[in-house]
Parts: C-alpha cells; structure tokens; sequence
C-alpha cells in the first residue's frame, strides 16, 4: 500500500536535468502536441492497467488531443518498457507505468534493456487501486482461514490464477512465504482470461483489483476472500481485512502513472503534468476512481520518481527472498 510519508523519507532521488535547449526547439514545442500521443500499456486489454490507462486517455483528450492506447504484454511487463525508453523522447510516446514494467519485470527477466528509474522522466501519478484476494464461488473454501485449513490438508490442491509477472504474482508468493501455504501459482498472460477461468470454476483464487473485480465480487459471481489494506472497503463491508483473517504483512495496491523517455524536454512534461492534474480533478475522473475504490495520491513528479526507485528496490528484495525468476 502506498505510504506517502514514507515515500518522501524513503530515499533521496537526483533527478537528471534535461538537455539544454536551442532558439531552433522552441517553436516545435510551443505547437505541442501537433500529432495524436500514443500511450503504451504493459498488460492486454480488459485488465487493470488498461482499465486505468483508457479512462486517463479519454480524460486527457481533450486537452491533448487524440491519445491512442496501444497495448504491448509480455515478459512481465518489459516489452512495453523497453519500447517506451527506447522511444524518441518528443512527448508523442508516453508509458502508463506500474510496478510490472517499473519493479517486478526488471527484477524477473534480469536484463529488460532499460533502467526503471533512470530511463524515464516521472509526469504524475494516476492513481491507487485496491488489491482483494478472490476465490471460485465453486472453491472448497470460503474465508482466508478455510483455505489455508484446505491446503495443509490437501497439500499442491489449491490453484491461484495471477497475471504473470504482476503485482497480483508478487502477491501470491508474499502470501505463500508470510502463511507457509502449499499453493500452486498459475501464471496468466493478462486479467481477463484470469477472471474467465475463475468464473467457469477452473481455478480456486487469485488476486485482483477493484477496478475489474467490483461488479463479479458485488453480484455474487466470484467471492472475496480478503482486503489487502488496513481497513475495509466502504463498497465491499462484510470482506474482512487481511489482518483480520489473521495473515499479516501482504497488504498492496495497484499504482499506475504517466512517464516519458529520459531526456523529454521540460516544457514538454511540464505541460503533461499541468494537464493530468487537471484531468485528475474533474467531477467526471474523480467519479470514476471513486466507482472503482480508487483514489489519486497526492504526489509532486519528484516524489513520484523516489516512489519508482522505492518500489524497484522493494520487490527486487521480494523476489530474491522468493527466489522467483522468469520460467
């Protein structure tokens, strides 16, 4: 879960200044952006980084002009961070960053071809969404404590669904270490076809958010087993809390925001920044984060870049404990 006041005593990040710029840049970013920005998204469509990305892109259209969301799985998150950094830093390609692309796939595939924190200027952060363990309405459980009964019971029994190389993966295998639990991690390539198995009853639980699971979890057709934050959920009242199942330490949230290549003229991300936090405030996108249970931290650039490097470092160690590398 995001701790600001941590954050900002977390680590101190040097920020590289931008290139300097001649008389002859001037014009072409006083025109900016003359040409549709194209936003690239680490997961398929349907999940919750894409959910997010295409609510900020409408947001932003208006101000930005067209914003094309262009959709780039696979190697947990990495292939859309290498494009995005290797992308010319113009302010026409923009990555919708998450841990995924910035902190679990660097750590899991090793050598990405980009640096999460120094190949990318942070712009702002879109928002926190909450993380609920979710169970098959047909699994042999129905609370936290019930499942873990089941598999000391029934030892490599119990199956959970995760995106590969998503922070619902780094949650399952925090879940695994913090409960001892004999759990079989099945890896997905996105959220959709995750929810599709779980709904046909082909997998036990998994980890999701709410901004794709609200629906499925209010009408029944997936259960929730547990909140990952230190209280309740307003829209969910009668699913516990983690801790109050009697698992401690696996709390999170899904983070998302908007960075550009290293190197983006200032002006440039200035401009982008004013615009998302403009986007940010309207009745009509702070309606929808509220649908969702989601909010907007309150973050400068710079503090959002030290929440990069915070987050990198984090599941780095996560992963090593884990001993979790791609397959």
């Amino acid at each position: 879960m995001i701790d600001r006041r941590a954050l900002l005593g977390s680590a101190a990040l040097t920020l590289a200044a931008g290139p300097m710029f001649t008389a002859g840049q001037a014009p072409a970013q006083d025109k900016y952006p003359s040409k549709p920005i194209r936003l690239i998204v680490s997961f398929p469509p349907g999940g919750p980084l894409d959910v997010m990305a295409r609510l900020t892109a409408q947001a932003l259209s208006g101000s930005l002009g067209q914003m094309i969301v262009d959709n780039k799985p696979g190697a947990g998150g990495t292939l859309a961070g290498r494009e995005a950094a290797r992308a010319e830093p113009d302010g026409y390609t923009l990555l919708f960053g998450s841990s995924a692309a910035l902190a679990i796939g660097p750590a899991m595939y090793g050598n990405s071809g980009y640096d999460p924190v120094r190949s990318f200027a942070p712009i702002a952060i879109i928002s926190s969404v909450p993380y609920v363990m979710i169970g098959a309405t047909n699994a042999p459980f129905k609370t936290v404590p019930e499942l873990l009964a089941y598999a000391k019971a029934n030892p490599g029994k119990v199956n959970f669904g995760v995106p590969n190389g998503a922070p619902p993966h780094m949650l399952a295998e925090m879940f695994k270490m913090q409960t001892g639990a004999d759990i079989q991690v099945v890896p997905y390539r996105g959220a959709s076809t995750l929810i599709t198995d779980m709904l046909a009853g082909r997998i036990h639980g998994g980890f999701e958010t709410t901004s794709v699971m609200l629906a499925h979890l209010s009408d029944g057709h997936i259960r929730g087993l547990a909140v990952l934050r230190d209280s309740r959920l307003p829209s969910l009242p009668d699913v516990p809390t983690m801790t109050e199942s009697g698992v401690n330490g696996v709390m999170g949230a899904s983070w998302s925001g908007l960075l550009a290549p290293a190197g983006t003229p200032q002006p440039i991300i200035d401009r982008l920044r004013a615009d998302t936090l403009a986007a940010l405030k309207t009745p009509d996108f702070a309606g929808r984060l509220r649908t969702m249970s989601a909010d907007s931290p309150n973050m400068s650039a710079g503090e959002f870049g030290a929440f990069v490097a915070a987050e990198h470092q984090r599941i780095g160690a996560i992963m090593k404990a884990a001993g979790l590398k791609a397959q």
